[in-house]
């Protein structure tokens, strides 16, 4: 998990995954068009987003064709994300109480 979250905070890559979101199975030519980044940091962005195993590589005859894949995203979010979102409502409710306890100490 310590690749994915070191390959998702650089906002390049980010941007890559966005281009794949919106359109999977490109060519790195097509991933290079409307970026302001050499074929090169292209390349080197996504040889990590690869060992993160957020894209997928597969050869279409001589095209290499780079996919999407969503699994490593979807285990940070059950790990990290969803388990806090449904202690969010209790969490706000402890937090409100303590509020309440500190105003009325003040009364």
């Amino acid at each position: 998990m310590d690749e994915v979250f070191k390959a998702l905070a650089d906002s390049s890559r980010r941007q890559l995954l966005d281009r794949l979101y919106d359109s999977n199975g490109q060519t790195l030519s097509e991933l290079c068009e409307h970026l302001v980044m050499t074929r090169q940091a292209v390349t080197k962005h996504l040889r990590l987003l690869e060992r993160a195993n957020l894209v997928v590589i597969l050869w279409h005859g001589r095209e290499k064709l780079h996919y999407l894949n969503p699994v490593p995203l979807r285990q940070i979010s059950e790990r990290w994300i969803d388990k806090h979102q449904r202690r969010i409502p209790r969490a706000l409710s402890e937090l409100e109480e303590g509020l309440e306890m500190i105003d009325l100490k003040k009364a």
